[in-house]
């Protein structure tokens, strides 16, 4: 599974410009690391940062997350979104408190894996179906292998335009209808591997991170080019694109390509990494953020030299599931 799943202290003025900033006083998206802010999903607690990474201050169930183990993160406006062992976590104030949502909010199950959000809508790929929500998460519907899906334990899930695309653990699953119905595309349609461990799509193109490697459908097909060449490891937990750029986590290093993911070129701790293990990945600007089994690892030359940051920073936990900065 992709997800299995107050160190540093702020008083006086300083805990005031903690909470203004995470409302959306403070951070950039520039490609200077130093003005970003990091959200970072440990197995202890969602870790936020206003420096870089410098430091973090950990929220847990002390502050209303459903689990300390978090799977998962995004930011949608001024909101926060956890995706824990115990439900998703909905934050309005910068994380300083969680309002919960579960399974009697209509989640398919307590045990959230990934959240992504779009037009305001919240999708929550869970361990018994994918969930959505139109109204903030007051209420979700759930929706099953009875509509399409590969198989209800959803890994991930990704957003564009009109089109929902779920990995799950038997296939790559597509709704064109807002996730009502899905068809599923497994190794007969090219996949490495049916067990799927997340999907990105940029422009037209579909990225899919399998256990046997990094499966690509070009220029809106289904069908898929699978690629192994370069792979620190064929078991691909995570992929991120940014231009030409294709960031693959892997089980044996960060991968990167230039070229689409025809060819990789592996980065490991030799290269400053705080493990091999790489869990996810996120780009933003010149800025590469891995999440490693061993810490969050900071790139901002290419991958070439990674800056890692761990519980001696703040962070909750040194296992990273997820980031996101901005």
């Amino acid at each position: 599974m992709k997800k299995n799943f107050f160190s540093r202290l702020f008083t006086g003025m300083q805990f005031l410009f903690f909470a203004l900033s995470l409302a959306g006083c403070g951070g950039s998206s520039g490609s200077d690391n130093s003005f970003l802010n990091i959200y970072a999903a440990t197995q202890g607690g969602l870790s936020i940062s206003l420096d870089g990474g410098a430091t973090f201050v950990n929220r847990t169930t002390a502050h209303g997350l459903g689990n300390n183990s978090i799977g998962g993160v995004t930011i949608s406006g001024s909101t926060i979104y956890a995706a824990t062992q115990g439900g998703l976590s909905i934050s309005t104030n910068g994380g300083s408190v969680f309002t919960n949502r579960t399974t009697t909010n209509g989640l398919g199950s307590n045990i959230v894996h990934n959240v992504f959000v779009s037009n305001s809508i919240i999708y929550a790929a869970t361990l018994g179906g994918l969930s959505i929500s139109t109204n903030g998460g007051t209420t979700f519907t759930n929706y099953t292998t009875a509509n399409g899906l590969g198989n209800n334990e959803v890994q991930s899930v990704f957003v564009s335009g009109a089109a929902v695309y779920a990995a799950t653990d038997e296939g790559l699953s597509i709704s064109t209808n807002g996730g009502m119905s899905f068809t599923n595309y497994t190794t007969t349609s090219g996949l490495g591997s049916n067990y799927v461990y997340d999907v990105y799509i940029s422009g037209s193109t579909i990225y899919a991170a399998t256990d046997a490697g990094l499966s690509i459908a070009a220029s809106g097909s289904t069908t898929f080019t699978n690629h192994t060449t370069g792979l620190g490891s064929n078991l691909v937990h995570g992929v991120f694109v940014s231009g030409s750029s294709v960031y693959a986590a892997t089980y044996g290093g960060l991968s990167i390509s230039t070229n689409d993911g025809t060819t990789f070129t592996n980065y490991t701790t030799a290269n400053g990494l705080g493990s091999n293990v790489v869990e996810s990945v996120f780009v933003s600007g010149s800025t590469i953020y891995a999440a490693t089994t061993g810490g969050l690892s900071i790139s901002t030359n290419g991958g070439t030299t990674f800056t890692n940051y761990t519980t001696a920073n703040g962070l909750g936990n040194n296992i990273v599931w997820e980031i996101y900065a901005r």
